[in-house]
Order: C-alpha cells, then structure tokens, then sequence
C-alpha cells in the first residue's frame, strides 16, 4: 500500500496533467480569432492554401514567354534586415525566385553586386573575364525588409502547485502572431530613379504557438488570403521566402507590364479593385505620350502575327489594320483605336486561343513603292505598283523579283578587317529592302552570343533606307579579343519578325553564351523559321 503522502502528491499531479489540457489554458484559439480580426480588415477574403509561390514563379516563366519578354537585365544589391531581428539570406532568394521565374524563357538576367561579390568581380578581371560587365544591365533591384512586429496579438496561460519542499509543478500554455514586411523598388541604372509604380511592398501574419513557431502564414494580395503551414523547423524565414517569391512575381510583372495577377489566382481582374487600377494606371501611363501605347501593341501584335511592320510608336495603316482585326478576335468593334476597353480585354485574354491570321498586316513604306510620289497614299501606292506588276512582261517580272531578293551588307570603316587587340570594332548594317536583323557573335573560345536585337535596341527591323550602326549609341562595346583569335560574326535578315519561332536555347539572353549552339546551328533555325526566304552576310574579325 503506497504511503498517505504520496499518494496526494500523485493525485494531485494528475489533476494538473489534467487542467494543463483544459480550455483554461486554451490559448490558440483566441489568438487565432483576434489574428484573423487584422487579417480580414472590414470584410472576409477568399481563402487559398499554399506551400510557397513555386507554381506561381513556373506560371510567370511561361507567361513571359507568351509575351515575348527577353533581355530584362537587372542588378540586385544586397536586401538589408533593417529590423535586425531575422538572419536570413534574403537576397539569395531572390536570386533563386528570378532563376525559377527564367527556366525556359531566359527572360530575366539577375547579377548579384554587393560586398559579398566583390572579391569575385576582382579576380573575373584579372583573369579577363570580366565581358559580362560590357553590356551594362538596365536596372537595379534595391529595398530591405522593412517590418517585423512581434506579438501584434499575444494570448498566454498558465497554472502551477507547489509542495514545498518537496516538488513544484506548473503548466503553459501561449500563441501571438506577428507581421513581417517586404519592400522592394526597381531602378533604372542610367540615373539611379527609381520607376514609378514598379515597387512591391507585401506582408505575412506569423501565427506561432508553443516555444517554437509552429502555426501558419497569412499572405494578402489582390484580395486573397494564401495561407502556408509552417513547421517549427521552418516559422519567420520560410514566411520570409514566401514574401520574396511574391515580390519576384510582381516587379517583373509591373516592369513588363503582363499580367501577373493571373499566376496568382486573380481570374476577372475587372472584378477586382487593385487589379482594375493597376491596368488603369498602366494604360494612362503609356497613353500620356502615345508613343508608348502604340510601340507596346506594335510589339504584341507583332509577335502574334497579326502585324508586320516598324515598332516605333506612331500609327499606319498595317498597324491599324492589325488592331481591328485583334479586336474583332476578342469580340469587340473592327475599330482601329487603343481604349481602355481594348486594353483591358487584352490583358485578360487567353491568347493561346485567338487564331493567327494567315498573313499579318504588312506596313509598306511610301518611299519604298517604286514610281509612287511621297503625297500618295500607302495604300494607293501598293496598288499602284501591284497594277504595274500585273501589266508587266514576264521577263520584266523575273527581273523585279531578282531586284527585289533579300540582301545584306555588314561592312566597317574603310573596310578594316584587322584590329589590334583590345580596340573597338564598329559595324554599319544595311538590308537591301526593309528586314529583320539577328547578328551574333562567335568569339573566340567558339561560344555564340547574341548581341542583336539586344536590351538597349529591342526591334529587329531595319529599314533599308536607315542602315545600323553597331553598337552606335548602344551601351555595349565590341572588341578585338586580347589573345588575339580570330572571331566571326553572323547577321541574319528575314522579311518577317521569325525571333518567336526560333528554339528558345538559341534566343537565350542578349550577351551571354548559348549552351551547345553553333554559327551553323543558327543559319538551319533561321532557314526553317524565314521558310527560306533569308539573306546571310558573315564578318572574319581578325588580329593585326
């Protein structure tokens, strides 16, 4: 029979066993329902469950693609703790985000510089290797994280006996949730200001409980709340990765202006407040000067073929064609205006789904119509010309298509074909009728690099009529290589923009080495994608 004394201690012990699992020390749930009081502000939010924003990252990359991004060049500095409260490689994951955000299309270039990276720039540059600062990347990644509020909410109970002296026993119980803040803005490098509208400032409410964090994350955007699990291995730094992933997603939506919201569960965004004013402010942005509205839909129209002429931000009469004919398409009027209505119904289409048409709307130049006099009409002239065509003999005919075969001249001044090591190389382009223009470089390890069109010059189209100059006022320089190997470049010209159907691994980023491509590799993609119909013109840099 066990002792008197004993036994009360063993009783009671129990009892407590028994109320530290009681709703007296129930302290989860009250914080939860004050947590989620802040979390839904005046009015309950559609809930969405989440492990991170992988899928949404991988739904970026495809929709880059879609529109044609490439060549977004970008520095990110390191991203300072200015809470001093988390110890987190914040721009490592940033890094990882954008590299997730490019796994097909190549669209985003991202350079790390900051202290932690300068020993390697110095010892890039002693061994020469440094070419992937020639091109100077256009923009610039700057913020910190910004917030970190503990214990916004904090719920905590506990109960204790004691036996003095032989035992004191007590029971714990507590939860409290905190906000953690991300702000990031995008630079341009040219003068270090920061562009308007393309910031990213988000936050997470941290739910923890016990002595660890085991709870859960709350994320808000576009009126959604992403809720993530969260282990005790895991609490503030995989909230923190969430915030980052979310960032990513948004800055190079806003910069390229596409349609992020739909790779974040956004499906009507007329329907939703933010996502309403962010297009309003987009299309008001561009429509302020004209120039912007039109070169952006020059460019879609462009790349879904419905379009074939200059992107240069003034009107004609192919790009008008093109614009009622994308309407009719998205079943508005056959009205060649760029409203908001157009706007918006754009942003929101599934483009997968509009059928191209069988020949774009071709821009003709007024001076490029043989025997038209500048006062008449473009389209007047083409038929004109057409008509003369049409009476013409067929020897005649034969001979107008010999003139009119696509050619190219790739020259330097005074025809120099030697340069000294290190010296600046200097191209003039001219296509013998209005083209399209793809030069790369072959250097002299054997890697090809596309260099045009490129971040600084993003059309292809050259008019016959205004040869390029390489690199001319573009912020890049071409060189004689310092060992003095010889070194080729390629110029292909096409009659049609064709830089949609070539392979993604030889479109790659501007600069930067095509894994396994070759000169010869190149010329069969482009003859494939032109059909044919392709002017080459090659240029043997050599060492004096």
């Amino acid at each position: 029979m066990k002792p008197p004394k004993v036994a009360r201690l063993l009783a009671l012990a129990a009892a407590l066993a028994a109320l530290a699992g009681c709703q007296t020390l129930e302290v989860k749930q009250p914080t939860i329902e004050q947590t989620n009081e802040i979390r839904k502000g005046p009015e309950d939010r559609p809930q969405r469950s989440i492990t991170g924003f992988s899928h949404a990252l991988r739904c970026m990359d495809t929709l880059l693609l879609d529109y044609g991004v490439r060549d977004i060049t970008m520095l990110t500095e390191e991203i300072a703790d200015e809470t001093k409260k988390l110890n987190a490689g914040t721009r490592d994951m940033l890094i990882s985000s954008v590299s997730d955000m490019s796994r097909r299309s190549r669209a985003v270039r991202l350079v790390a510089f900051g202290k932690d990276t300068a020993n390697v720039i110095s010892y890039l540059a002693s061994a020469q290797s440094a070419s992937a600062y020639q091109a100077i990347p256009l923009y610039d990644i700057k913020g910190s994280v910004s917030q970190f509020d503990e214990n916004l909410v904090k719920n905590q109970k506990d109960i204790g006996i004691g036996f003095a002296p032989f035992i004191n026993l007590g029971a714990a119980k507590d939860a409290g949730s905190s906000m953690l803040a991300l702000d990031l803005s995008v630079l341009t490098t040219s003068d270090m200001a920061v562009l308007a509208g393309v910031t990213s400032r988000n936050s997470v409410m941290i739910l923890k409980q016990g002595s660890g964090i085991d709870g859960d994350a709350a994320y808000h955007k576009f009126g959604i709340n992403y809720s993530m699990n969260l282990a005790k291995a895991e609490g503030q730094t995989q909230a923190l990765r969430g915030l980052v992933e979310l960032a990513a997603v948004e800055l190079i939506g806003k910069l390229t202006k596409t349609p992020y919201w739909t790779c974040l569960g956004v499906t009507d965004p007329k329907k939703n407040d933010e996502t309403r004013l962010e297009m309003f402010d987009w299309y008001h942005a561009m429509a302020s000067t004209r120039i912007e509205l039109i070169a952006y839909f020059q460019n879609q129209l462009r790349r879904r073929a419905f379009y074939d002429g200059p992107i240069d931000g003034e009107f004609n009469p192919a790009i008008d064609e093109a614009i009622a004919n994308y309407r009719a398409a998205l079943g508005l009027s056959r009205e060649a205006v760029l409203n908001e209505e157009f706007f918006y119904a754009f942003l929101a289409a599934d483009h997968t789904k509009i059928k191209r048409p069988d020949q774009p709307a071709r821009y003709v130049a007024p001076a490029s119509v043989a025997g038209a006099p500048a006062s008449i009409p473009v389209a007047a002239a083409a038929t004109t010309a057409a008509a003369a065509r049409a009476a013409a003999t067929p020897a005649a005919e034969a001979a107008h298509a010999q003139a009119a075969a696509l050619k190219l001249s790739l020259t330097t001044p005074k025809q120099q074909t030697r340069f000294a090591r290190g010296e600046a190389i200097n191209l003039a382009l001219a296509p013998s009728q209005d083209a399209h223009v793809y030069c790369y470089l072959q250097d002299e390890e054997a890697k090809v690099i596309r260099f045009f069109p490129n971040r600084f010059a993003r059309d292809s189209r050259v008019a016959a009529a205004q040869p390029l100059a390489l690199p001319g006022a573009m912020r890049f320089q071409l060189t004689m290589n310092t060992k003095g190997v010889p070194e080729t470049i390629s110029c292909f010209a096409t009659q049609r923009d064709v830089m949609a159907s070539l392979p993604q691994a030889l479109v790659g980023a501007d600069f930067e080495p095509l894994p396994g491509a070759t000169l010869e590799l190149i010329r069969s993609a482009f003859v494939k994608a032109s059909g044919g119909t392709l002017a080459q013109e090659n240029f043997r840099v050599q060492a004096k």
